[in-house]
């Protein structure tokens, strides 16, 4: 079985529609795919209904964290996506989305670049509006030549120039939430440095006594010594590990499947799971 679990469509900041992205996993020949867009579980429907057969859907959502002034983001699993606290605080992490963008849209103007809302909010299409939107205008004008020369000190990376804070739930709540609705949780890129400060393991150790799954393992953003030394903190802490692409379509340059997902792990989320469970695909739409 080819499994990956982090995936972003349209709903948030991919370039796929759910639709979309789906039928790229079955061409990928990935056999299980979880839909994991920021904060938002709006993807769902049309990502199911386009299931093609052969292809299962995880669905999950990509939960944004901070703790110790440090961002981080936690990857849920099969919870219910209407029970009321978990709902209450994603809603209030996308509602703060809007004016954080415009935040950074009225810094980038300070700093001589012609950046409009109307251009960030074209490029979401409807979507959780974030910094990709962001720094696809950026590119779209020249500034960078990429998306991600647009998260530096320069621009929008944390602390950066252009950089706004935004509202994100603290980690030890969000594993206490996420379980409650009955998902599993996982720590996605825990130590992706090149995005900003890590997590020091201390806290990896203190989420894994308060109820955390598992840590993403293999990722673009870790190198092959980054992986072993997180795989052992892994096995230390008797933490789950996940490989997965965190494809965002054109947006980045991974592709689906770049990285998966061990079937015993994926089984052993599934066997935790109690909100939800994964929907094969009968054919779409």
């Amino acid at each position: 079985m080819r499994i990956d679990l982090h995936t972003h469509s349209t709903a948030s900041d991919g370039t796929d529609t759910p639709a979309e992205l789906v039928r790229h996993a079955a061409e990928a020949g990935l056999d299980v795919v979880a839909l994991t867009d920021h904060d938002t579980t709006r993807g769902y429907a049309e990502a199911i209904a386009a299931l093609p057969e052969g292809l299962t859907l995880v669905t999950g959502a990509e939960l944004s964290c901070r703790v110790d002034g440090i961002s981080m983001h936690l990857l849920a699993y099969l919870f219910d996506p209407e029970e009321p606290a978990l709902l209450a605080e994603r809603e209030l992490v996308r509602d703060d989305r809007v004016p954080r963008a415009k935040g950074m849209v009225a810094k980038l103007n300070a700093l001589g670049v012609p950046v409009t809302w109307e251009q960030v909010s074209r490029i979401a299409g409807g979507g959780s509006v974030g910094r990709p939107h962001v720094a696809s205008a950026l590119v779209e004008l020249g500034v960078v030549p990429s998306v991600d020369e647009a998260f530096t000190k320069d621009w929008l990376a944390d602390g950066g120039r252009a950089h706004v804070e935004k509202h994100e739930t603290d980690p030890f709540e969000a594993v206490r939430l996420v379980k409650a609705a009955g998902g599993v949780t996982v720590f996605a890129h825990p130590a992706a440095s090149k995005r900003g400060r890590t997590v020091p393991e201390s806290t990896i150790a203190e989420l894994a006594a308060a109820g955390l799954d598992g840590i993403e393992v293999d990722h673009m953003d870790h190198d092959p010594g980054t992986r072993a030394r997180l795989r052992g903190l892994a096995k230390e802490l008797g933490l789950l590990t996940t490989g997965s692409s965190d494809y965002h379509g054109s947006r980045k340059t991974c592709v689906l499947g770049e990285y998966t997902t061990d079937p015993e792990v994926y089984g052993e989320i599934t066997r935790r799971a109690t909100g939800a469970f994964p929907v094969p695909g009968t054919g779409g739409v």
